[in-house]
This record gives structure tokens, sequence and C-alpha cells, in this order.
């Protein structure tokens, strides 16, 4: 990244950077006003540039999604160990949670487009040594869970995936510097529903390619799709961005100022904590979702059924884009944890294929209002050149959770709770309340987590947090309807 400014001396940086407590509702202030300039075209023109920024968005996260998808269905197929995928899950999220800091610092001290630009060139380097290795190595050695060889193959394509989310924290700064206030909530619904087309073509391709291509053929076409994606980054443009804004972010890591500006605005941690509980039974499904899918329909039909389970995530963004998340989007928030929940809780009761499609479309139409909610009010109170490493900070205490539940349930199931609910006692114990079927010990788990869920959104509702976020929200919207309220108009076209 080349683009950043000569840093300005340290007095003239602090006094440039407001450190006062905000509170929720206040609207942001820029550190550096000079440095974006939304003058430059109408809010048209800087909408579909949005656009463009978003659809390259979603090409980069379809194809690194394709590859881990597809190394999770190939491991479990050759391995059959729930060990195998939990961990392939876990490395996932905890790679995230680990990185999230350093992306977000990277966000605010570089220039936006120029972050997607790393990110996109260093996951094109990192699917090139895979396939070499995968081309070098037998396909013994990468199935080995005892050999290195399996944990440097997965790093390499995981470590390429995670750098991809760099790119999405700079994504959510480019709504606040391209979308008018009272229009992000809307916008935010678009990116749902492009994480919702990156579910659908990720899960059907990654299903069809494992099972009619193979692994080596899914890499190249990995590779394929990472390079048109950074060639058509490389051609995109941003003026409204006049140069990086002057920030207190320091060095790589930068976690004492990610801290102090989360803190600095009330309540603004306990809104990352609210959404931390999606993320909860998160794990769970990562590391035993694909597994019973996988036990239940030939990988083909797996991808093809999880696609379309995942169009859910496109009619839950698309509503959100047509009418916006109400006055408090935090109650929304937790009202679709809540749900999420049950849906959870119910979704395999009994093994039957139209119970769990249904309850996955379900679930994922509610998972954009989480998301969006999040984006929402942290794009509304936090101020601009802090914003990467409060997204960042979000993203890595969120992403945690999930592989906390990933690697600790993945073991559980695969050495207790899987055997027992396959032998004749637990088999007849379990069938009054899960019915019958060789999954119904991933079945009790899944009932588990989702009751937890349930609970934990519910007390969240009473909790003193909740109600000055909610009353510091409703003030600002009462005094600025115009920027503190999210819209239900759609963006310009």
């Amino acid at each position: 990244m080349t683009e950043q400014e000569p840093a300005p001396p340290r007095a003239a940086a602090d006094a440039a950077v407001t450190s006062a407590p905000v509170e929720v509702g206040e609207a942001p202030r820029l550190a550096d006003p000079d440095a974006v300039d939304t003058s430059l075209r109408s809010p048209a023109q800087r909408s579909r540039t949005f656009a463009g920024i978003l659809v390259n968005t979603a090409l980069a996260n379809i194809t690194t999604s394709y590859l881990w998808f597809a190394l999770t269905f190939w491991v479990y197929l050759e391995t059959r160990n729930v060990i195998a995928t939990g961990v392939i899950g876990g490395a996932y999220m905890l790679l995230i949670a680990l990185s999230s800091i350093s992306f977000g610092t990277f966000v605010d001290r570089y220039r936006k487009l120029a972050v997607m630009r790393f990110a996109a060139g260093f996951t094109l380097v990192m699917f090139v040594l895979s396939g070499v290795m995968f081309l070098l190595t037998p396909a013994a050695w990468l199935l080995d869970l005892t050999q290195p060889w399996f944990w440097v193959f997965t790093l390499v394509i995981l470590i390429g995936a995670v750098v991809e989310n760099m790119r999405n924290i700079a994504l959510s700064t480019t709504v606040t510097i391209l979308i008018e206030p009272d229009r992000r909530a809307n916008a935010n619904g678009l990116v749902g529903m492009v994480q919702g087309l990156m579910f659908i073509v990720t899960s059907l391709l990654s299903g069809l390619s494992v099972g009619l291509l193979g692994m080596g053929w899914t890499i190249v076409v990995a590779l394929a799709l990472t390079a048109l994606a950074f060639a058509h980054l490389l051609m995109l443009r941003m003026p409204e961005e006049v140069r990086a804004a002057a920030t207190d972010a320091h060095g790589g890591f930068d976690l004492r100022g990610s801290l102090a500006a989360v803190l600095a605005i009330s309540g603004l941690f306990a809104l990352i904590l609210f959404s931390t509980f999606n993320n909860f039974i998160g794990g769970v499904y990562m590391a035993l979702m694909d597994p019973y899918g996988l036990e239940m329909f030939p990988v083909e039909l797996w991808g093809t059924y999880f696609a379309f389970g995942a169009t859910g995530f496109i009619v839950g963004g698309a509503l959100i884009g047509k009418l916006g998340l109400g006055s408090n989007p935090l109650r929304t928030m937790l009202i679709a944890v809540i749900l999420m929940g049950v849906l959870g809780a119910v979704f395999t009761l009994r093994e039957w294929a139209w119970l769990y499609i249904a309850g996955i479309w379900l679930y994922l139409v509610l998972v954009p209002f989480v998301e969006a909610a999040e984006q929402t009010i942290i794009q509304q109170v936090v101020p601009l050149h802090r914003q990467g490493r409060v997204f960042g900070f979000a993203m890595a205490f969120e992403s945690a959770a999930a592989p906390i539940t990933a690697f600790l349930i993945a073991p559980i199931a695969q050495v207790w709770i899987i055997p027992y609910a396959r032998s004749a006692e637990g088999a007849a114990q379990l069938a009054p309340l899960l019915g019958e079927g060789t999954s119904r010990g991933i079945a009790l788990v899944f009932l588990m987590a989702g009751i937890i869920m349930i609970a934990a959104a519910l007390l969240a509702f009473l909790t003193p947090v909740y109600r000055r976020v909610s009353a510091s929200y409703a003030g600002a919207a009462a005094e600025a309807p115009g920027t503190a309220t999210p819209s239900a108009r759609p963006l310009d076209k």
C-alpha cells in the first residue's frame, strides 16, 4: 500500500483527532474534513461507484468462500471426520479474530481502494501457492491430520481467504463516504444481499466443483476468478476520498486505539456484545452444519440445496433495502437473534430434508438484519477516521465467539454425542424428542445451542445498556431525522 500520506507532527495529529467521549446519536466528526469531498459528484454518481465496489467485493468474496467451502467439503468426504471440518471452520474464524484489529488499523491509515487492492493481490498470491502445493504434494499427505502438510495447505488457503476480509471492513467505511446518512441502512441491506448471493453461488459451485471436477480444478477456477476481480478493482476510482484522512491510528496493530475508539462512545461495546450472540450459534453451525447436510445428501445435492436455502440472505437484504431497520435498529437486531435461536432449536428436530432446508432459509433471512443493524449504528455514531478500527474490533470480538464453540463442539460431538446418539440406548432415549436418524447427535447440539441463544437475547432486552442505547438513538432520530433515522428509500440508480 503506497498511497499513505506523510504523517503530521504528533501534536498536530493529536489536535486533529477528537478523543472526547461521544454519545450515541451524535453526528460523526471527521478529524480531517479535507480528506473527503462529496461535492465532487452527485449522490447518484457516488451510488454507482458504491455499486461497482460492491459488485467487485461480491466477486472476491464468492471466490474466496468458494475455495474454502470446497476445502471443507473435500476434507470431510475424504476423511468423514467432523473434527477436521471443525478445525477448518474454527481456524478460519480464529484467523479473522486475530487479524481484524490489524485490518481495521490499515483501513484507517490508508485510502480505502489502496487497502482493497492490497488485499486482492495478497489473496491471489496465496491461492497460487495453494495450487503449487496441491500439484506437488500427494493427496494422502494433504489429508493426513497427523502430518504438517494438511495444516500448511489449509492455512495457505485460509490465510488467503481471511485477508480478503480486509476489503469488507473497507467496504463498510465506503458506505460512510459514498452514501447519504439517511440511506445507509438501505446500503447495508444491499451488502446483505451480496452476502446472500455469495452463499448461493459458493454453495452451489463448491459442491458441484468438488463432486465433478475435484479439488485441483477447483483451485484453478478460484485463481482465475481472483485474478479477474483484482483486474476489475484496478479500474475503479473513488475521487471523493481526496487522500487518507489524518488519524490517531499507529503501527499495524492498534489494539489500544481500537479499544479507545469503542469505549469513547457510550453503549458501543454493548452493541458489539449483542451482535456476538449471533456468532455463538454460528460456531456450532460452522462445525456441524456441513456434516449434517452431507450425511443427508450427496455432495452435489447438498451444495444445491444449501444454495437454495441461501436465497434467504437475498430476501432479508432486499427487505432492509426497501424498508430499512425501523426507529430502533438495536431492538430489530435482538428480535432477529431470538428468532434465529428458535430456528436453530427446531430445524433438526426430525431428520426431514424439507425442514432442514426451510430452517436454513429462514435463518439466513434474519442474518442481514443483525449485521445491517450493527453497521448502521456504527456508521452513524463513529467518526470516519476511527471507523476502520471500530469495525475491525467488532469483527475480531464477534469472530472469536465462533471458533470457541467450533473447537469445543466438534471434538465433543465426534467423541461423545454422536456415538451416544447412534447407540441403541441413546437412540431410544432421544427418539421421543428428536425422532430417529443417523444425525440425532448433531440435532441435539443444535437444539441446546438454540435454547441458549434465545435466553441470552431475552436477557439483553432487560439490561440498562439496551434501554440507554435505545433512548439515545431515539433522541437523535427525533432531533435530526434526516441523518439519524434509517430511510426506506432505495439508493439512487
